[in-house]
């Protein structure tokens, strides 16, 4: 438990960047490796610790991804933790052999969703948690593994998912060797009260262990699902610079809740996320020019912060 406690501790708000990966997934002109990098860079700057790289996926289909290498030693460089997503035994193996520091793999909570996404069972992918989490004992122990539920809060496959079925699956995915687990709300059909509730469940569920809740914003309720999460025990959010991703294997899902929003919000509830506003303003601006054919999204950005400090002065946690 002190690996996983030192990186996601309890008693503070842990927002993951996840645009360097889910954020490119649908990208119709990825970055170059040099503008990821500097982008990277900027938010290191703002105070940003947490970043999902990219991914062991193969570089002919997904070439946003192919510099992965490049992108876990420079987020090494700059002693940020670094995360990538890992489909498969060979992504896991290449994954193990690299300095990346947490290893993610995904378990989805309908069958149909994940023989669209991984074209292999849940009970199948349970025990892909299970490979890489031995092998990561065996190799490399400093390492964590890092079991993301999606389609956790509704299927656009399947329909609705049952949270018994989802908390099942996430004690499933601890008994396998799983460090931390995400529940995701992958094409954003859930509102504040599901999300609380799921939440609620899965604190208990997780006693002093950490989750993450991964929401998307595709019918706007992406805030006010991140401020019911913290309400019931979420310490760990993730979240995209802009609003940017979305699942290519999963129809209908937007991006990402907006990063900047994310931070708003947790500050105003009394959580400090040791992230300066101003200057991930500026990260935001080296991401809109090095892809300016996407649309990124965010109040703060459109609206900016009040012009006082009491947003921020919430209870201290």
């Amino acid at each position: 438990m002190s690996r996983i406690a030192a990186i996601y501790p309890s008693d503070r708000v842990t927002l993951r960047e996840v645009g360097l990966r889910d954020g490119l997934q649908l990208v119709k002109a990825p970055p170059t490796t040099q503008e990821k990098i500097d982008w990277l860079v900027a938010e290191v700057a703002a105070g940003v610790r947490h970043f999902e790289v990219g991914s062991f996926l193969p570089a002919a289909r997904f070439p946003q991804f192919a510099d992965i290498d490049d992108m876990i030693a420079a987020a090494s460089a700059l002693n940020a933790h670094s995360a990538a997503l890992t489909l498969n035994e060979r992504g896991a193996e290449r994954a193990l052999r690299t300095e990346v520091d947490e290893l993610v793999c995904v378990v989805s909570a309908t069958e149909a969703h994940s023989q669209a996404n991984m074209r292999r069972s849940r009970a199948e992918a349970i025990e892909l948690v299970r490979h890489v989490a031995t092998q990561r004992d065996a190799q490399a122990p400093a390492k964590l593994v890092n079991a993301g539920i999606s389609m956790a809060l509704g299927c656009s496959l399947a329909g609705d998912v049952g949270h018994d079925e989802v908390l099942k699956l996430a004690e499933s995915c601890l008994d396998a060797g799983a460090d931390i687990v995400g529940l995701a709300d992958t094409v954003g059909y859930a509102g504040p009260r599901a999300v609380g509730a799921l939440c609620a469940r899965m604190e208990k569920l997780c006693g002093n262990r950490p989750f993450i809740i991964h929401l998307h914003d595709t019918r706007g309720m992406g805030v006010a699902n991140a401020a019911a999460a913290l309400d019931n025990g979420a310490r760990v959010i993730d979240a995209s610079l802009g609003g940017l991703g979305g699942c290519p294997f999963a129809p209908g899902a937007t991006g990402n809740v907006v990063f900047e929003d994310i931070v708003f919000l947790a500050e105003t509830m009394g959580y400090s996320t040791g992230v300066d506003l101003a200057a991930l303003g500026r990260a935001r601006a080296i991401a809109e020019a090095a892809i300016p054919d996407e649309t990124f999204h965010g109040a703060l950005k459109r609206a900016g912060p009040p012009n006082n400090a009491s947003w921020a002065a919430g209870p201290a946690v």
